[in-house]
């Protein structure tokens, strides 16, 4: 049988190129011959670079910025010579990933760091800056990068404060530093796949600031903040993109990209599939599954992730489609609302959630061998009839 791989990664405890490996090897025991394409993707949060590295040529650039707590490290980005577009991960500078469990705090973090990575690629020539979101610490509308590129945010007292989600509150006027006139002539993106607001109940900080160390004080301080911070922008900039689709990716960085800098919002599955061209894959090849998954498989799954990326583009070429995952918190009116009849948890019960983690790529492995060998069976006895 053909099979066509695309899964993202199970955050905290395989990569994409390591779900590949090990589906990659569950199906080889299962199917004595089977026929595999993979494909490296991503929603436009981690392994953003890494999807985009698999599908292009492209320098990778090393420079000195800070994480979310303002700490020196050194991140990376991509910048491709011939059409002068760079592509920044904001997890590399500004990610969860970066900081301890104790350490996570969205009222202290920053996308600073990640405004370092896209300065460097300005001086380095970039016109077109492409912004792989996700996978977040801040939640600080994206001031921190705005602040990077040249913006100052003052208090009533004319101190510059420093660009962290707590500070969104004292924001009193917004300054534009003269030499910043330069990112009128560069192309943003904002690659996500999200569609939260800026603020609300469905907004940046009541979605997401928990898992970014946030208490349930803090995410009511965070939200307003996020609003107060909007009508600041509103009166200074006279826009207001609070409302639009996805302008909550990221604690509000697709915000802070598009009030800033005019960045077009993109859909990172579509972006990246395009890039991969898997479309070509499914006209030249007749695919019998596509085999997905993630970390977890709940009822945001549905709203932009790799996933459901994966499945509606299956449908136009009527393939199945089987997903993988760590844990699945999703019940069976919402997976058909994905289009998904098939999808599998590693996660057994009677054994703890670490244990899932520590040996995720054996689970994987198994759980598709164990799936595939029964669909090869009665492949084979149909066959024989």
């Amino acid at each position: 049988m053909n099979y066509l791989v695309i899964p993202d990664k199970f955050k905290g405890s395989l990569t994409a190129k390591e779900v590949i490996q090990s589906i990659t090897n569950g199906l080889e025991r299962a199917d004595k011959s089977p026929s595999i394409d993979t494909v490296i993707a991503s929603d436009g949060g981690d392994g953003f670079l890494d999807a985009v590295a698999t599908n292009i040529v492209a320098e990778e650039v090393i420079v000195e910025t800070l994480d979310p707590l303002g700490t020196k490290i050194f991140a990376s980005y991509l910048f491709k010579e011939e059409t002068k577009t760079a592509y920044v991960e904001l997890a590399k500078a500004s990610g969860l990933e970066l900081l301890k469990e104790k350490d996570r705090c969205a009222k202290s973090t920053s996308t600073y760091g990640t405004g370092i990575l896209i300065k460097n690629a300005i001086k380095k020539g970039a016109t077109k800056i492409y912004v792989g979101l996700g996978g977040s610490a801040t939640n600080d509308a994206g001031m921190g990068i705005a602040a990077a590129l040249g913006y100052s945010f003052l208090d009533e007292d004319g101190i510059v404060l420093n660009p962290i989600g707590d500070n969104l509150s004292k924001v009193f006027k917004i300054e534009r530093n003269a030499t910043a006139s330069i990112l009128n002539r560069i192309q943003f993106f904002a690659v996500n796949d999200v569609d939260n607001p800026l603020f609300g109940p469905n907004g940046a900080a009541y979605v997401y600031a928990k898992q970014k160390g946030a208490c349930t004080e803090d995410i009511a301080k965070l939200d307003n903040a996020l609003e107060y911070f909007n009508s600041v922008i509103k009166h200074s900039l006279v826009v207001d993109n609070s409302l639009l689709p996805g302008a909550g990716a990221a604690g509000g960085t697709a915000y802070g990209l598009k009030t800033f800098f005019n960045a077009e919002f993109i859909s990172g599955v579509n972006f990246l599939l395009e890039l991969a061209q898997v479309s070509t894959i499914f006209k030249n090849k007749k695919i019998d599954y596509v085999i997905t998954g993630e970390g977890k498989i709940d009822s945001q799954t549905s709203n932009g992730k790799l996933v459901k990326g994966i499945v509606d583009l299956s449908k136009q070429f009527n393939v199945p489609v089987v997903a993988v995952c760590g844990k699945l918190d999703a019940n069976k009116a919402e997976l058909q609302k994905m289009g998904l009849k098939n999808a599998i948890e590693i996660y057994d019960k009677k054994k703890s959630v670490d244990y899932s983690m520590r040996n995720a790529a054996k689970l994987v492995e198994n759980i598709m061998y164990q799936f595939f060998k029964k669909k090869t069976s009665i492949m084979f006895k149909i066959k024989l009839m």
